[in-house]
């Protein structure tokens, strides 16, 4: 994974508790921003800052050479966290973060492999938006209540051939994918030009309900939502039935749209329910039959989808921001400030709102349903709706001093919030209530922790990456598990990025972890590969870690030789993964008892060449893949005429055969 770009500059933050400071604002830098996240307490807003200069974070950036997509990638440097336990002052402080506890001595350490170099600046990405810092803070210290936010920060990992052995004909096509990844935030249009060929991937891709389901269908959870695999979030008894037989069949494939010369546009966002798989394509959502591939319905849009919530309603409702029109050549990027709610089931857009910031509408870079509620995520603050009716809950006021940096939803909404100047951030993680804003509870994280992602929001956990220890870009160094009911550290877990494979796409998006799943009170993790039991073999493991004591529990599922497996998300008390294949092999998708770890095949792909070429183009982290009732989609995030190629597939679909 590439390393984020530095930050753009802005006015300072004056921290949201304690007293006032007496320093005068000064220029300071501002938190990247890429696809998703953000509401926040009612606080004193502020004055929307100066366009941001070139070369800040956001700002265009170049291809780079074709590599091997699975390669590592560097990560956005945090400063390291002071010793926990200092006493904060003022009222309402939760406690701060415990001292991170040892590796759980997982046995396959491999050497750290090489850092990606920096991606440069260059053309076709949209800038961010301005921040409104710059005013005084709240006298009292005390959050005047929750609901009005402010600013936001940003939502794959690593790709490649099984095994990490052999390159697959799609090859160019992943790379291609990379280079686009960053685009896809801003759901813009990335446009070619002579001699810039050498510039570096930027794998911020965004998901919209694609790898990785983490706190979805997790046992014990509630709120009524669903991820977008279509699976309720309530229920503790798997529902994934076991065939009679694995063997699959390509059900059926949906061509790559054409897009303009040299340019690539965002197709962010998948849902699966019981009567229909939906995709966003280029400025459309299209819902296919599941079995067949016809199509049941088609949502036009005025410019490409940015994201889409990666929750839906149990009535099969979700919502997705995108672009007022289609990016061209001149101008790259109009911004991501629509907002739709849309019926999954009627196949029909309920409504689309704007929130501004000023005079201006917010382009919005992160967006999660809960409960009843869309919540949205800026670098220009924060804003909610009601899912059903359109309703404005909260959006930005001109005097906050925090804002959120974004919100993970499903079961519970979350909002990490970030207060202070940004050489000295303040950190919340806070429970909220979807209808109000209301404040559940509160951990503030150590000083110098500046990112944060939300893995899963019932139970609670986040990743940061202390103390840039994080070598890989995935943006993890240590999970927090939180109690959200009161606020309290549980555990603290240290994930050395030389033994998980887990991503959190280099921590600066909210809701943008990968290659992790949470339930059983457990966090499943997918582990580096290694060498396997075959000469020149390499494979990989998913291992439980307990949310309660922050050590592994002994549990493990190999991948067998030559195959790469990694969590997608719960089945109840059970664990639904898939299994990369080799390159003579077809994927598997494989259902983990929770508490024996015993595997059980539920899918296996076929092993033609042809199928298989398409199959490993889609790599799983720059992909989306659900997978539910006997059924597996996996689809591109991104519609590009770079690929290359002559056979690219927006969609594949596999089913019993």
């Amino acid at each position: 994974m590439t390393q984020p770009p530095p930050p753009p500059n802005q006015p300072p933050q004056q921290g949201g508790f304690g007293p006032p400071q007496d320093q005068p604002p000064q220029p300071q830098d501002q938190p990247p921003q890429p696809p998703a996240q953000t509401p926040q307490p009612s606080q004193p807003a502020q004055p929307a800052q100066p366009p941001q200069p070139a070369g800040g974070f956001g700002a265009p950036q170049a291809p780079q050479p074709p590599q091997d997509p699975r390669a590592p990638q560097a990560t956005p440097q945090t400063p390291p966290p002071p010793p926990p336990g200092q006493p904060q002052p003022g009222y309402g402080y939760p406690q701060s973060p415990q001292p991170p506890q040892p590796p759980a001595g997982y046995g396959y350490p491999q050497a750290a492999p090489p850092q990606a170099p920096q991606p440069p600046t260059g053309y076709g990405y949209p800038g961010q938006q301005p921040n409104p810092y710059g005013q005084q803070p709240n006298p009292y210290g005390q959050q005047p209540g929750y609901g009005y936010p402010q600013a936001t920060v940003p939502m794959q990992p690593q790709a490649g051939a099984a095994g990490g052995k052999k390159f697959n004909a799609q090859l160019l096509i992943i790379v291609a994918a990379v280079v686009a990844i960053a685009l896809i935030i801003g759901g813009g249009v990335w446009y070619a030009s002579s001699g810039d060929e050498g510039g570096k991937k930027d794998d911020t891709a965004s998901s919209g309900g694609a790898t990785g389901g983490t706190d979805d269908k997790s046992g014990g959870s509630t709120g009524g939502d669903t991820d977008s695999g279509g699976t309720t979030g309530t229920s503790t008894t798997p529902v994934e039935k076991v065939p009679s037989s694995p063997a699959a069949k390509v059900l059926f494939q949906v061509p790559a749209p054409e897009v303009g010369k040299d340019s690539t546009i965002s197709t962010a966002g998948s849902w699966l329910t019981d009567k229909v798989y939906a995709k966003s394509g280029v400025a459309e959502i299209v819902g296919y039959d599941p079995d067949k591939g016809t199509k049941l319905w088609t949502i036009k849009l005025p410019g490409p989808v940015c994201q889409g919530s990666k929750y839906a309603t149990t009535d099969n409702k979700t919502a997705i921001v995108y672009q007022p029109k289609m990016p061209t050549k001149a101008e790259p990027s109009h911004g991501c400030s629509q907002i739709a709610a849309i019926d999954l089931a009627a196949g029909k857009k309920l409504w689309t709102k704007t929130a501004n910031s000023g005079d201006e509408p917010i382009s919005f870079n992160n967006i999660t349903v809960s409960a009843n509620t869309v919540a949205l995520g800026s670098s220009s603050g924060g804003a909610a709706f009601d899912l059903t009716s359109g309703k404005q809950l909260w959006a930005p006021k001109p005097t906050d001093t925090c804002y959120d940096a974004g919100y993970g939803g499903g079961p519970k909404l979350v909002a990490v919030r970030r207060c202070g100047a940004y050489d000295a951030p303040e950190l919340h993680v806070q429970t909220i209530d979807p209808k109000g804003g209301k404040v559940i509870s509160d951990y503030k994280m150590a000083t110098g922790i500046s990112y944060a992602s939300v893995v899963s929001t019932d139970p609670l956990v986040v990743a940061a990456d202390v103390g840039e220890a994080a070598k890989d870009g995935s943006g993890i160094s240590d999970f927090f598990s939180i109690d959200n009911k009161t606020g309290k550290l549980r555990t603290r877990i240290s994930a050395p990025s030389d033994q998980y494979a887990a991503n959190c796409d280099g921590i600066t998006k909210v809701e943008a972890c990968h290659q992790i799943a949470v339930g059983n009170d457990r966090l499943y993790l997918a582990t580096e590969e290694h060498d396997g039991a075959g000469e020149f073999a390499q494979t990989n493991e998913i291992v439980a870690i307990d949310l309660a004591t922050g050590k592994q529990t002994g549990q493990r599922a190999d991948a067998g030789d030559d195959y790469t497996i990694m969590p997608l998300r719960m089945d109840g008390t059970n664990v639904i993964a898939y299994k990369r294949p080799p390159y003579d092999k077809g994927g598997q998708i494989v259902s983990i008892d929770g508490g024996s770890f015993k595997e059980t095949k539920l899918l296996e792909n076929p092993a033609t060449e042809s199928v298989r070429d398409v199959e490993t183009s889609m790599s799983p982290d720059y992909s989306e893949i659900l997978y539910s009732q006997g059924h597996l989609f996996m689809s591109d995030v991104f519609a590009s005429s770079l690929g290359g190629s002559d056979k690219d597939y927006l969609v594949i679909a596999f089913g019993a055969s």
